[in-house]
């Protein structure tokens, strides 16, 4: 990748979004989800701190996870990169456990649908 981020900005490869439910009914690209972890390609050389520069926390080949709204997409070399700082990276996943992210107040419409008599188990409301 020729693409060098300035300071505390990080390149990441948005991970591919899953293109069918768990039921198995495929979805197309307008109603997928934006996926809201992916795999660091560059960093940035740090940011700026009391004179120094602070090297950044993050570096390539980690596997984050991110807001949904805090990155700006760029298209480069024919592919997808999101563009964001380091501050709006929330973690680092370390090993290779399956992450679901979803922002706040993001249900699914099942569980909108659940009664206050309800008993949630593991089989209900595809949470």
């Amino acid at each position: 990748m020729n693409l060098r981020p300035l300071h505390d900005h990080v390149v990441v490869e948005p991970a591919l979004a899953p293109a069918k439910t768990k039921g198995g009914i495929l979805l197309p690209d307008t109603a997928q989800d934006k996926p809201l972890e992916g795999k660091v390609v560059a960093v940035g050389s740090g940011y700026r701190e009391g004179g120094k520069v602070t090297s950044l926390a993050v570096k390539k080949g980690d596997r984050v996870i991110y807001g949904k709204w805090e990155a700006t997409e760029i298209a480069f070399g024919g592919k997808e990169y999101l563009v964001l700082k380091e501050k709006d990276i929330l973690g680092v996943v370390e090993g290779e456990a399956k992450v679901s992210v979803r922002a706040k107040g993001e249900g699914s419409s099942s569980a909108a649908a659940c009664t206050l008599d309800h008993v949630h188990d593991s089989d209900c409301c595809d949470d």
